[in-house]
């Protein structure tokens, strides 16, 4: 296919792209607070209770039965992370679709973050047993938040060109992690300050209402990126918005049979989908492995994400740099390597020591923001001119916590074996077989079969 080259966007100013910045920082306050902290023990902990466990019972081998399935308590949550994903397979991509038709895209951007948000608040009310409320709410704040990134990430290829949009997703990435970080800081001072020793219903009720922080934050700060980003519609905008639900959904069969015609694109979204599984598991699930496994403190998991997220700022932007100097695949293989070691090195934490998984967190956070924005920004030189929003809703399926293969494998493992160490270590298999398929992939080859002009390194 001939080089057609990539459409030169509209110079982007330092005010637009700050506005794009903030919406990284106003959810990552739902990956870390929600997600990757409290949300995991907290669910679990009402999932107990609705199984007849003690509140601070140290085991709870009891069931429960939503929808008249037997669940084991501890792979609830797991559970609904998977379940959550395999209905994103049909909301995300139409998303997409509906972005690219779209004549402004903002209204979606707001509309989809709200509804994330006010789904986070609501967790108010999960009290008591009313697991199966919480795990409604998750799912509806989980497939909005996807959805809305999918939205935002289609903004990405206007902002830049070519040779610019690593460092513009890495500093994304990086703003987003500093955000999430400061939101759980000042949650860890709560739980610090407001914590009675053998009053387990006090540090639950922190929890949930670190939880709905986390909406709060996210509603607010989704105000910034609604004021300074501009419309960019897609090129298959409608230029009316009566028709474009309907578009979307006529769209994306069109789309589908279209992606075929780029099977190197697919070949890196299959690697990606891979081991950005494993990577979006062990952000999920680790607060849950700290807290059943390594029977670690509340506050101590809290300063291992802290730890986390402030050296993913400055990790997301290292890697970024090398990206600068032997490319952005290149970058993300490194990154894979040492994932395989972080993994490893987890099934050997010896429990009831905090520095041990702090010192483990470190090693996550230099490489965790990296590896991720690197891969939106290559992704963004693989995609046809126009199709932006329908390719990143099938990126986004695996993307910001919605993985569904690894959160399965994992709660399946814990039911069959009732260890979490095994669950852990069987994430190996994601990266070592998507580090091995994008090794694979011919990526200059890949970007100008999309009809893109390929940045100087690749």
């Amino acid at each position: 296919m001939a080089v057609t080259g990539t459409p030169t966007p509209a110079t982007a100013g330092k005010r637009e792209r700050t506005g794009w910045y903030f919406y990284d920082w106003a959810n990552s306050a739902f990956s870390t607070t929600v997600i990757t902290v409290f949300l995991g023990p907290f669910l679990t902990s009402v999932t107990e209770q609705a199984a007849g466990c003690a509140i601070d019972a140290d085991e709870c081998h009891a069931t429960v039965h939503p929808l008249g399935i037997t669940v084991a308590a501890g792979s609830y949550f797991p559970y609904l992370v998977s379940l959550s994903v395999l209905l994103t397979v049909f909301v995300l991509p139409v998303m997409g679709a509906v972005a690219d038709r779209a004549p402004r895209k903002k209204p979606l951007l707001a509309t989809t973050a709200f509804i994330g948000a006010a789904a986070t608040v609501a967790m108010a009310f999960v009290t008591g047993d009313r697991y199966l409320l919480g795990g409604l709410l998750f799912l509806i704040a989980n497939i909005a938040f996807g959805a809305s990134v999918v939205v935002y990430n289609s903004f990405l290829p206007q902002l830049a060109g070519p040779d610019d949009r690593d460092k513009i997703s890495s500093r994304g990435w990086a703003i987003g992690y500093l955000g999430g970080g400061v939101l759980l800081l000042l949650n860890l001072v709560a739980v610090t300050l407001y914590t009675e020793d053998g009053n387990p219903q006090r540090t639950l009720d922190l929890a949930r209402w670190s939880i709905v922080s986390a909406g709060v934050w996210w509603a607010a700060f989704t105000l910034m990126p609604l004021l300074w980003l501009r419309e960019h519609p897609g090129a298959e905008s409608t230029g009316e918005s009566r028709n474009v639900v309907t578009d979307g959904f006529r769209q994306l069969g069109h789309t589908l049979r279209a992606m075929r015609a780029y099977p190197l694109t697919l070949a890196f979204l299959g690697a990606y989908l891979i081991y950005n599984d494993g990577i979006q598991t062990v952000i999920s699930l680790a607060s849950q492995f700290g807290t059943e496994e390594l029977k670690l403190e509340q506050s101590t998991l809290i300063i291992t994400i802290l730890i986390v997220q402030f050296l993913a700022f400055g990790g997301a932007l290292l890697l970024g740099a090398l990206a600068t100097r032997i490319g952005a695949r290149n970058t993300i293989l490194v990154s894979l390597g040492l994932w395989l070691f972080v993994v490893v090195a987890a099934f050997w934490l010896p429990a009831g020591e905090p520095v041990w998984f702090m010192l483990l967190g470190a090693g996550i956070g230099l490489v965790m923001g990296g590896s991720q924005a690197l891969s939106r920004s290559l992704f963004s030189q693989l995609i046809p001119a126009g199709r932006e929003g329908e390719y990143y809703g099938f990126y986004e399926i695996s993307d910001k916590g919605t993985s569904w293969l690894g959160p399965l494998f994992f709660g399946l493992i814990f039911q069959l074996t009732n260890s979490y160490r095994l669950g852990i270590v069987s994430l190996v298999v994601f990266f070592l077989v998507g580090g091995v398929l994008l090794a694979f992939v011919p990526i200059r080859r890949a970007i100008i079969a999309a009809g893109n002009t390929p940045p100087t390194l690749t």
